[in-house]
Order: structure tokens, then C-alpha cells, then sequence
């Protein structure tokens, strides 16, 4: 059972619930923990404005993204289906720092189960909007895509620069990582797999 700070058992982590009081407690702290006055004018607000962008950026937690998708019945000839550079900012979990960059994701139609193309960036947003580790969003999105649309084949690749590697430790600005995760067809057929890749890199 999780003890509380106070050496008494901790209550239930309600997930996917936020609690804006404890947000606003918490920066209080961090702000007096840090060596400064929470009550000067330019931070006064500060707790609320953060609570306030908690709303936001991790809107994601608790949410199921197959749930965003509507499935449409549609001919459709063993032709890729490929959305890029789609753009998104998460929160990695190590450090609570940002890394923003480019996900790009493709699906081969299976027994004509398509879905809108909008629905792929959305996908992608939602499962930014929650702490993260760049190498489990791009395995989120590649099973989330499998299960709500039961594809031949999915792969889904992410480029991010990471604030994490960027303003502290190896500081390093400019460098990105690159993860992938391939599905089905894919990964069973390399003529697929670089067909796909070509069409995400090409310029």
C-alpha cells in the first residue's frame, strides 16, 4: 500500500481524474523548494495558470484512443494509407520536460476497414497529451491503430528533439531521436516495409 509523506497510507490514485488543488499545492512547493517566493507578483498566479495547463497537456490520461476511431467499410486495393509529419508536443515522465517532433503513421487496409484520415493525427495527440517515454507512444500508436482497425499491417515512426537532452545534462540542442514500430505486413515483408518508409522520408 503507498505510504503519504506524512508516514499514513496514501489514498487511491484516481486516474484519468485531475485535482487542480493539489496541482496548485504542489507548484506552490516546487516554487519555495527552489529557493523562491511564491507570493511575488510574477508568481502569484503561477499555481493556477499551471493548473490550468494540466488541463491541457495531459488531457490524455484515462482516455482510450480506439475510442476516437469510426471504422468505414470501403473498397480498397492493398493500398498504403500513410499520414506525416503529424506535429505534437508530449511531457516525458523522467523529467517533466517536453519533447516535441513529428510522428508519422501508415496502415494497410485489411477486409476494407478504413477510418477518416483526420483520426490518425488525433490518435497521435491524444496519447501525446499524457507523461510519456518516446519509445512506448510509438508502440501506443502502432497497437492502438491494429485494434481499432484490425489493418494487414501498421508501422508508425516518431522524430523528437527532447528538452530533457537539450537545456540540462548532455545539452545537446538540435539532436532528435527516431523510434519505430512496425505490425503485420510490414514486418513480415521487407518490400512493404520500404515502400513505406520511402514515402515517410522522401522530400
Amino acid at each position: 500500500m503507498p505510504i503519504a509523506a506524512n508516514g499514513k497510507p496514501a489514498p487511491p490514485v484516481r486516474i484519468g481524474k485531475r485535482d487542480p488543488e493539489k496541482i496548485k499545492q504542489a507548484i506552490r512547493l516546487l516554487l519555495e523548494g527552489i529557493g523562491e517566493d511564491p507570493d511575488r507578483e510574477g508568481l502569484r498566479e503561477t499555481p493556477d495558470r499551471v493548473a490550468r495547463m494540466c488541463e491541457e497537456i495531459y488531457a490524455g490520461i484515462g482516455q482510450d484512443p480506439v475510442t476516437i476511431f469510426k471504422v468505414l467499410k470501403e473498397p480498397h486495393d492493398d493500398e498504403i494509407v500513410l499520414v506525416k509529419d503529424i506535429s505534437f508536443t508530449s511531457m516525458c515522465e523522467h523529467h517533466l520536460l517536453p519533447f516535441s517532433g513529428k510522428a508519422h503513421v501508415a496502415y494497410l487496409p485489411g477486409g476494407s476497414r478504413i477510418t477518416g484520415i483526420s483520426k490518425l493525427a488525433r490518435v497521435v495527440d491524444m496519447i501525446a497529451r499524457r507523461p510519456q517515454v518516446q519509445e512506448r507512444m510509438t508502440t501506443e500508436v502502432a497497437e492502438c491503430l491494429m485494434k481499432a482497425l484490425r489493418p494487414k499491417g501498421v508501422i508508425a515512426v516518431i522524430e523528437a528533439e527532447h528538452m530533457c537532452m537539450t537545456m540540462r545534462g548532455v545539452k545537446k540542442p538540435g539532436s532528435k531521436v527516431t523510434t519505430s514500430v512496425v505490425r503485420g505486413c510490414f514486418r513480415k515483408n521487407p518490400a512493404t516495409r520500404s515502400e513505406a518508409l520511402s514515402l515517410i522520408f522522401q522530400r
